[in-house]
């Protein structure tokens, strides 16, 4: 009974660390916790290892993490913070897991990314992303209804319109590594890749596959110095939805 107590403590105070602070936000940021409560985010709050993080459609929302790593949510996203660990004296415990869920999200690597690369994780419903030193762009559109593996194309149709289901990635700076059951592919910087579902490997795209990414002209320069969020504890203001 002492030994589960103690497990339970310790799973509780790992998911309540913080792991970095909102500093840009164009709507309303809800954070779902590790103890089921809600609350409504504002900038300058802390978000922690754990939180669910959920836009609403207008909402983009740049997070920075405590390792001056930087994480922009785009409208309709869901996601979650499932590990999130650094200290600039201990590379050793490094950890950084991600799940983006349904969304999408512009991910710009940090200290921990560029030491421990290996430690980085972004997991979504169709493939894993790994990371080599990298700016990359991702967005997972959830299929709308449930249908046969031979229906599923292989690659998104071509202009506008609706979207194929599946996970794309865009790489702006450095190369990510793509990996499902299917296999693994590399996308470098100004390639496009896809897969619908975690049981076809990833595939470089000939072109845009019209997936926009478009924050407000103030995400484009981070709001802080090069100590960043690990710098200080800043004011958090949130609301608790119960």
């Amino acid at each position: 009974m002492l030994w589960l107590a103690l497990m339970c403590a310790g799973a509780h105070a790992w998911a309540g660390q913080v792991a970095g602070t909102v500093m840009q936000l164009s709507g309303p940021l809800m954070a779902k916790k590790a103890d089921g409560k809600v609350k409504i985010l504002a900038i300058k709050s802390e978000v922690e290892q754990g939180d669910t993080l959920q836009t609403e459609k207008e909402t983009y929302a740049l997070i920075k993490l405590i390792d001056n790593s930087e994480i922009t949510l785009k409208p309709n996203t869901s996601f979650v913070i499932e590990q999130f660990s650094y200290v600039a004296e201990q590379p050793d415990g490094d950890h950084a897991i991600f799940s983006l869920l349904k969304g999408g999200l512009r991910s710009v690597t940090g200290l921990l990314g560029k030491r421990n690369k290996e430690r980085f994780e972004m997991k979504t419903p169709a493939a894993t992303i790994g990371i080599r030193g990298t700016t990359f762009v991702a967005t997972y559109v959830p299929a709308s209804a449930p249908a046969p593996a031979s229906s599923v194309p292989t690659v998104p149709l071509p202009g506008g319109g609706t979207r194929a289901p599946g996970l794309y990635v865009q790489v702006l700076d450095g190369l990510i590594h793509v990996t499902n059951p299917g296999g693994t592919q590399n996308f470098a910087a100004g390639q496009f890749g896809f897969t619908p579902s975690f049981k076809q490997p990833p595939v470089i795209l000939p072109a845009n596959p019209g997936i926009p990414f478009t924050p407000p002209p103030a995400f484009s320069a981070s709001p802080l110095s090069s100590t960043g969020a690990a710098s200080g504890k800043p004011a958090a203001v949130d609301c608790v939805v119960r």
